[in-house]
């Protein structure tokens, strides 16, 4: 058993793939194939069911990939150690991000932690929740802020702040004669949404389900959908309805006045918390505690600490 071959089966188990993974490790097909063959030979199980132009993992194998992983991880450990001198704070993280707080975090955690850990760039990527936590437990990412809720075996999670949720508006609407807003009242309304895969876009019809389908009157609802909180806020600005946003993202400024205006919501207003996940086994926790540090020293507006 190799830590090659070890690395070919992670490589086929998250690619699905034989081809593919054999790219990814910058092998050819039937070498990769023939060392994980020999390693299915020596445990004496199969790791793979293999059908013409599809490949699913064994019950067993998902166990034994799992591991291998853990191995590669620790055998990566060795390497870091001995390259950096012991010291956790030197070599790049990966880091992830949701799309919808990397835009308003990442300004401030970047040059906050370039101050603090030098020598420890990020190299970042935004992505769905259910790709960055893929990513995460196969090792191809360190880091990841997400949202809570996020319950996945073997990772560790530690919130940072809460987000209240607020409400943009054209600064035409007749909301905007009011101090407040209640969240029922947007029943109503045409409500801008995110497309499917977002976990914020789950959250806002948590809070208003009536949201999606009908109006209050029985009607269908024109449901507009947006790729980004940027191309919603544009579209708000331009008159074609009302969004829910975390308040980091909410800006306002970024337009005249007579385009945009931010309302709060009535009572105890719906909210998220943003966390940091990585895995249990990362060696280099030291890495973590500086992101974690930094983002709190940022003291983001609207968002209370945790």
């Amino acid at each position: 058993m190799t830590l090659n071959e070890l690395k070919y089966i992670v490589a086929v188990a998250r690619e699905r793939h034989f081809g593919r993974a054999a790219e990814a490790c910058h092998v050819s097909q039937p070498t990769l194939s023939v060392a994980v063959r020999k390693l299915e030979d020596e445990l004496g199980v199969s790791l793979f069911e293999r059908r013409k132009g599809d490949v699913s993992v064994t019950s067993i194998g998902e166990q034994i990939v799992s591991q291998a992983q853990r191995v590669l991880e620790e055998a990566s450990g060795i390497r870091q150690v001995a390259e950096q001198g012991k010291d956790q704070l030197a070599g790049p993280l990966r880091l992830g991000a949701i799309y919808t707080i990397g835009p308003y975090l990442l300004p401030h955690l970047i040059p906050g932690l370039a101050e603090v850990a030098p020598r420890m760039p990020l190299i970042v990527e935004e992505n769905y929740t259910a790709v960055l936590s893929e990513k995460l437990k196969q090792g191809e990412l360190d880091v990841i802020l997400i949202s809570l809720p996020f319950d996945e075996p073997g990772i560790e999670t530690r919130p940072l702040y809460e987000e209240p949720f607020v409400l943009l508006l054209p600064s035409s609407h007749p909301f905007n004669q009011k101090e407040r807003i209640g969240v029922e009242a947007l029943s109503r309304e045409n409500v801008l949404l995110l497309g499917a895969g977002h976990c914020f876009r789950d959250q806002v019809l948590e809070v208003c389900p009536d949201c999606l389908g009908k109006s209050s009157e029985g009607y269908p609802r024109q449901t507009l959908e947006g790729s980004s909180l940027e191309t919603i806020r544009y579209m708000v600005a331009s008159g074609l309805g009302v969004t829910v946003l975390p308040c980091t993202a909410a800006g306002a400024e970024r337009f005249s006045e007579r385009l945009l205006e931010i309302r709060r919501f009535e009572g105890e207003p719906p909210s998220r918390v943003v966390a940091l996940a990585w895995r249990k086994s990362f060696p280099r926790p030291e890495a973590i505690e500086a992101v974690r540090q930094t983002i709190m020293r940022t003291r983001l507006s609207c968002t209370r600490a945790l």
